[in-house]
């Protein structure tokens, strides 16, 4: 086996383009592993885990661009690494002659005097400092950037507060501001729907939905997962809250979150309570009537809350198409599955989506585990076994230390759906699948295989294994949605119309005696 090292001194790229890049780069025939990263601390810890850190690697800087091949032979590497070097050139080829490069965000904003947002992925140890020269600049800002300090983001946020804009981030992967999705988004038609969300995969399922049931979105505004913690204080979610108020063609607000902590649920509450538009509130395992008692509508699930979005954005409710569970498909899963197999394993792309299966899993079952349990008897104590019903947020920092998002790269996936799918107590195997801007570019084509041959191994065992998926898509995303979902059907797998609907199947399919 043979390793080839190729270090480019103050070479920058951002973590979406080299995920990209690396997952390309692994796919090069005759490649056994290739990494593309820059010279972090915490890149050199992936490399040293899986064998790869040399002192020359060692040596890199932060600013530097480390790219690693391993293969069975020198030639094989130093082919990879021609191909490799073609992928960077492609890349860079792809900009129209009209497009300039700036240097820093100082040039950049003088030279474009009409812009009025800056996107920002860059190293988390520079991410700070390049938001806040944007907020001097009087530019919003969305980082897309993680490993910001909980310190930084305060102070980012508190000043962007001050001078009156937008401060989305860190770890803001999702938003729509003026019909265009930023980063990871979906294809959605303009409308009156303004939604604020402290959720990537969240917002952008509800989004969808309201596509779905005929709605339409003003703007998207994500505020980062740590927004709604005690320690930040909803800052953004409050800000985006009033900026969307101040819209004129907002006319409902949707707000989305995992749990907040309680402090800072009772400062967003009282801020919808003075709302003049109405609010409809969707906190997954929230309040209902902490909500009610704030005059907000209270949404369980996300398909609620698009639908009540839709509703009192003008919507006739009866003539909504709201895709209802389909119960003789429950009974016929039910009866293919053994008495043994009493067990969901889901393994997602999306945080929320991962989030929102595995409470409506906890509404009928006990034995729910996960690592992103709340609860610290059922968070797994090592996230490479499962244990009954498993709910696996495949995009936690847990399983892309180093590594690309599953929605970028799905490898890390494919093989524990592989190892699952073996479990004879598993009946039912749950997943998402995300179109969309940022997304790979045809997520369920590159699962196919491992799903039929999943299929094919547990027929040979005599046993049925319930595959069960949901596209996350509009008409108008690129790959096809419809193209998509038949892919998925032509295999085998049954297709759920929502993330609600998914998680109330998977949950459905495996209940015994009822």
């Amino acid at each position: 086996m043979s390793t080839k090292v190729v270090i480019k001194q103050s070479t920058y790229f951002d973590s979406v383009s080299l995920m990209s890049l690396s997952t390309k780069a692994n796919q090069i025939e005759g490649v056994e592993q290739a990494v593309i990263a820059m010279g972090t601390d915490m890149n050199k810890e992936v490399l040293k885990n899986v064998g790869l850190l040399t002192p020359e690697l060692e040596a890199a800087k932060t600013s530097d661009l480390m790219i690693v091949v391993k293969a069975a032979t020198d030639e094989l590497c130093e082919s990879a690494l021609i191909a490799i070097d073609e992928l960077f050139k492609k890349k860079g080829g792809s900009k129209s002659a009209t497009e300039i490069k700036y240097s820093t965000i100082d040039s950049a904003a003088a030279s474009i005097p009409e812009a009025n947002l800056a996107v920002i992925s860059v190293n988390g140890a520079f991410a700070a400092r390049e938001a806040r020269k944007a907020l001097e600049n009087d530019l919003h800002v969305m980082l897309f950037s993680d490993n910001v300090s909980i310190e930084e983001e305060i102070a980012l946020k508190q000043f962007a507060h001050e001078k009156g804009f937008l401060m989305m981030g860190p770890d803001c992967g999702t938003a729509i501001i003026g019909n265009v999705a930023l980063c990871f988004g979906n294809a959605v038609r303009k409308g009156n729907i303004g939604i604020v969300g402290a959720s990537g995969t969240g917002s952008q399922e509800v989004s969808v939905r309201i596509h779905d049931f005929g709605g339409g979105i003003t703007q998207l505004i994500g505020t980062g997962g740590r927004d709604l913690s005690e320690q930040v204080g909803g800052i953004m979610m409050l800000d985006g809250i009033k900026a969307l108020e101040e819209d004129e063609a907002t006319k409902v607000i949707v707000l989305i979150s995992k749990p907040p902590a309680p402090s800072v649920q009772e400062k967003v509450l009282a801020q919808v309570k003075n709302s003049k538009k109405p609010v409809v509130v969707y906190f997954i395992g929230g309040d209902e009537a902490a909500v009610v008692q704030a005059g907000g509508h209270f949404a369980k699930t996300s398909k609620e809350a698009a639908i009540k979005a839709v509703v009192l954005a003008g919507a006739n409710e009866d003539e909504l198409n709201k895709r209802a569970l389909n119960w003789p498909l429950i009974e016929e899963v039910r009866a293919k599955l053994t008495p043994e197999q009493k067990y969901v394993r889901g393994l997602f792309c999306g945080g929320t989506l991962c989030d929102e299966a595995m409470y409506l899993a906890m509404d009928k079952y006990e034995d729910v585990y996960s690592n992103i349990q709340k609860k610290a008897d059922y968070k797994l104590k090592n996230i490479h076994e499962s244990k009954a019903h498993t709910f696996l947020d495949m995009g936690d920092d847990d399983f892309t230390n180093g590594k690309p998002h599953p929605m970028i790269d799905p490898s890390t996936r494919i093989a524990r759906f592989l190892e699952e799918a073996k479990d004879p107590s598993v009946g039912v195997i749950l997943m998402d699948f995300i179109l969309g801007f940022g997304s790979h570019e045809d997520p369920v084509g590159v699962m196919l295989p491992a799903i039929i041959e999943a299929k094919d191994q547990a027929a040979k065992e005599g046993r049925h294994l319930e595959i069960l998926g949901y596209v996350l898509g509009t008409d108008l995303d690129t790959p096809n949605f419809d193209e998509q979902v038949k892919k998925l059907m032509d295999a085998g797998v049954t297709i759920a119309s929502s993330s609600t609907n998914a998680g109330l199947l998977a949950r459905e399919f495996v209940a015994k005696g009822e």
